[in-house]
């Protein structure tokens, strides 16, 4: 599972999302060829094709993996993707973006690894996280045993799946050795620290209290599009608290009426929301430059006209510039026309 989680990351890292793909021209499978062609040309910045995917749950949208994760930053720092082929009447420019785990903001995590100190070498774990973890950066583990992790959220928390399972195999060799030692207590003691840390990683509390730490601008989008997934009742409240790119929702039972079992299933239901978002969201950012004022309300004016015909596009100003977040083919299309 660990493995199957690690190489996940890994591939998404060498995976792009390509939109303006030409929909209903030509069979998919034609397609998906014709788009395997242009990414292996040198004189297209390409390079070896892993896997494409096409089509997909979005029109006009595919995933084309490589098999080196440099030819993901070449075909990137290409200026204009034309595609181009005897089997189409004329060419279509193409949108080439990182996979969603590098489209949103980083985060940034503290981990506690001196739980792990008593049945491994630190060094030696931090080294075997650092090559399953290739999309995330690590600062350099302190005496102490903090290390600070930086990356896409979704890498993270398939670290974090790496480090449950690595918990779960030391509270097992700790029931061996006290079944053999006959030492409970003491192992009692060292099995719950290391359980009770490991759930402050994942911030998740037991009982009628439940948190979950989302992506903002995934939070944001929940708010406006899936609000009945955030919507209180009789049995939970829902509160959160925005720190930057991460949101804490905290899910809490309404009464004394209320379970455990309510508040878990409030916590799945936006965890699912939440994974759904993260595999088919993309953000483009546009700018203002140096154009002061007068260029900064042309823009937004400019979004509000072109708003309502992307109903499904959340549009986030900022002082110098404008975030877009949607499905690829709507956010290529509406930066497009704005």
């Amino acid at each position: 599972l660990c493995a199957q989680a690690m190489g996940r990351a890994a591939k998404s890292a060498r995976t792009v999302v390509i939109a303006g793909v030409p929909d209903g021209l030509l069979h998919d499978e034609v397609m998906a060829d014709i788009l395997v062609i242009h990414f292996q040309k040198s004189k297209n910045s390409g390079g070896d094709v892993e896997e494409v995917q096409y089509p997909t749950r979005n029109k006009g949208v595919a995933y084309i993996t490589f098999e080196d994760q440099e030819v993901v930053e070449s075909v990137l720092k290409k200026d204009e993707h034309r595609l181009e082929d005897r089997r189409l009447s004329g060419y279509y420019l193409l949108k080439v973006s990182r996979y969603c785990e590098h489209v949103f903001s980083s985060v940034t995590s503290l981990l506690n690894m001196s739980i792990f100190k008593d049945q491994f070498n630190l060094e030696d774990l931090v080294q075997e996280i650092k090559k399953k973890s290739t999309a995330l950066s690590f600062g350099p583990l302190q005496p102490n045993g903090l290390l600070a992790v930086e990356g896409p959220f979704p890498a993270i928390r398939s670290l974090k799946d790496f480090l449950l399972l690595k918990a779960k195999s030391v509270s097992k060799e700790d029931r061996r050795e006290e079944s053999k030692a006959h030492q409970r207590p003491r192992r009692r003691l060292q099995q719950h620290r290391v359980t009770t840390q490991t759930s402050h990683f994942v911030h998740d509390a037991d009982g009628v209290k439940q948190t979950v730490v989302l992506d903002t601008d995934v939070y944001h989008y929940m708010k406006h599009f899936c609000a009945g997934t955030l919507l209180a009742n009789d049995d939970v409240v829902i509160s959160d608290v925005t720190d930057g790119d991460t949101t804490t929702v905290c899910i809490e039972g309404a009464g004394s009426r209320s379970g455990a079992g309510q508040v878990l299933r409030a916590k799945e239901k936006i965890e699912k929301q939440s994974a759904e978002l993260y595999h088919t969201l993309r953000k483009e950012r546009i700018r203002f430059g140096e154009g002061g004022r007068v260029v900064k309300e042309r823009y937004k004016w400019a979004c509000s006209r072109v708003k309502p015909r992307y109903p499904r596009v959340l549009i986030t100003p900022y002082d110098t510039h404008i975030d877009v977040i949607g499905s690829p083919s709507e956010i290529f299309e509406f930066t497009k026309e704005v």
